[in-house]
């Protein structure tokens, strides 16, 4: 994302709080099949409410968001609910590829949608790793340019075994598993 991006974001998030650790709401009647151990990565994490919940559930988490000002509030977030240790939160530009890391247990990727990154993100997870993954959808909505179309993610991710899947009012979504070798 150019820089202008950054400022955007920044704008959208200051004067905001986080909220309370957490899934995003799609993926919540899943919790059970997260793991409890490992690294995870979310992509665009926002406040790091997802990050979060990951850290205390027991996975060592990287957190990565265009917004300095949301880092800053996902930081406080881990540091209030004692997580600070496993929680580590970064400004970081998509568009240059996924930041440098482990193999992944899971990657969560909630509301950013970059096609480019669909190779790398799911190269990324370990062997039995888990993507919970979400975007705007072409389903149920207007077409446009932050918009998947139909099957999308099911296409772009055909290498894992789906557990769950969904398309509709504006909306797709994908919880998947990278095979054990």
């Amino acid at each position: 994302m150019a820089e202008a991006d950054g400022v955007r974001w920044d704008g959208k998030y200051a004067g905001r709080e986080a909220g309370a650790p957490r899934l995003p709401d799609v993926f919540a009647p899943y919790a059970d099949e997260l793991p409890t151990a490992g690294h995870a990565l979310e992509l665009a994490c926002g406040f790091g409410e997802a990050s979060v919940w990951l850290a205390e559930r027991g996975l060592t988490v990287r957190g990565v968001d265009v917004s300095a000002v949301a880092i800053d509030q996902a930081r406080e977030l881990a540091a209030r609910r004692g997580v600070s240790e496993r929680c580590t939160f970064s400004v970081a530009d998509l568009d240059d590829g996924l930041p440098p890391g482990p193999p992944a247990a899971v990657i969560v990727c909630h509301r950013f949608r970059d096609p480019a990154l669909y190779s790398a993100i799911g190269d990324r997870l370990a062997a039995g790793g888990l993507l919970a993954i979400s975007v705007l959808s072409e389903v149920g909505a207007e077409p446009g340019p932050f918009r998947a179309r139909a099957g999308e993610l099911r296409d772009a991710f055909a290498g894992l075994q789906s557990l769950a899947a969904g398309e509709g009012g504006g909306q797709a979504w994908l919880l998947a598993r990278r095979p054990r070798r």
